[in-house]
């Protein structure tokens, strides 16, 4: 059955609501929930925002299911062994529960902001593959010693090693000469741009073992009646994003149903009202269990 996991940018709201939203989430039956990385988010560069790490484990500490991640950590912000420190140290506080969401990078105006390289996407590709061969050496726990373009060790060790001998790794993207090899090569799920869903049979063909997400602003309405009001609120807020859905029960079930009829196993949801306990609770209980039938009786 396809999966529900809740994108829930950690901005724009204190520890406290964010940790509502997220406790909400496991209550209703969502399987995970997943943050942001940015030092200063995109649009709102004064905004608060808290940091990718610390939110996740703020999340992990506060539930004993779910599972958690990011769409997507930035490879341009740390070290490769520095996240493989970190991303196990999650894994084993979890219980395994700890999902890598990774990219090569933000945008060039908050890496410049910052001081980080910027630089152009062949060579940014080019980091993010090299940094994947780190991440795996360093997740097997032997001695590792790499001398490459971007990285260099020596005799590096990583211990412990993942609870259930790696962590699953999700890569987002659809470009065919950059991306989509490495998505073959490494990844345990493949997060499909929605402009990509048009070319799905091709790129599939390209993303080796790699299960299928998706990710999707949602303005959920309970009725008709409120259709209007949250497609105007929707579009003001998501307009310029991919993959924006608004509907009632019935159409989000339709909508997302066809989608996993596709092979679609996984779906990341940013409901445009900021997620309220309210709305999570609602679309769990009034939209997700006709779109795991629908998905059951496509797959026979």
């Amino acid at each position: 059955m396809p999966e529900a996991w809740l994108f829930l940018p950690q901005l724009r709201m204190d520890f406290p609501r964010l940790l509502d939203r997220v406790r909400a989430a496991e209550a209703a039956g969502f399987d995970g929930v997943a943050f942001m990385d940015h030092l200063a988010p995109p649009g709102l560069p004064a905004g608060d925002s808290f940091d990718a790490m610390t939110t996740a484990t703020a999340a992990l500490a506060a539930t004993s299911r779910l599972r958690v991640g990011h769409l997507v950590l930035c490879a341009s912000f740390r070290h490769p062994a520095v996240l493989a420190k970190e991303a196990v140290s999650l894994d084993h506080l979890s219980g395994g529960r700890f999902e890598l969401g990774l990219g090569w990078g933000s945008t060039p105006a908050e890496l410049e902001r910052f001081g980080l390289p910027v630089e152009d996407n062949p060579t940014r590709a080019a980091r993010l593959a090299e940094y994947l061969e780190v991440l795996g050496a360093l997740f097997g726990g032997e001695e590792v010693t790499h001398e490459g373009r971007f990285f260099t060790l020596r005799g590096a060790l990583q211990h412990p090693v993942p609870v259930n001998g790696r962590i699953p790794l999700l890569l987002g993207g659809a470009g065919r000469k950059l991306t989509m090899p490495m998505v073959a090569r490494h990844a345990d799920w493949w997060n499909c741009p929605t402009y990509g869903l048009r070319d799905l049979a091709e790129l599939r063909s390209l993303a080796g073992g790699a299960r299928l997400s998706t990710q999707h602003p949602v303005g959920f309405a309970a009725s008709g009646a409120e259709l209007d009001d949250i497609t105007a609120v929707a579009r003001k807020r998501f307009g310029n994003w991919g993959g924006l859905v608004v509907g009632t029960p019935d159409t989000l079930a339709e909508h997302f149903g066809e989608l996993a009829a596709l092979g679609v196993e996984r779906f990341y949801l940013q409901f445009t009202d900021f997620a309220t306990p309210e709305t999570i609770e609602a679309f769990a209980r009034d939209v997700l269990p006709a779109v795991r039938q629908v998905a059951t009786t496509a797959r026979g």
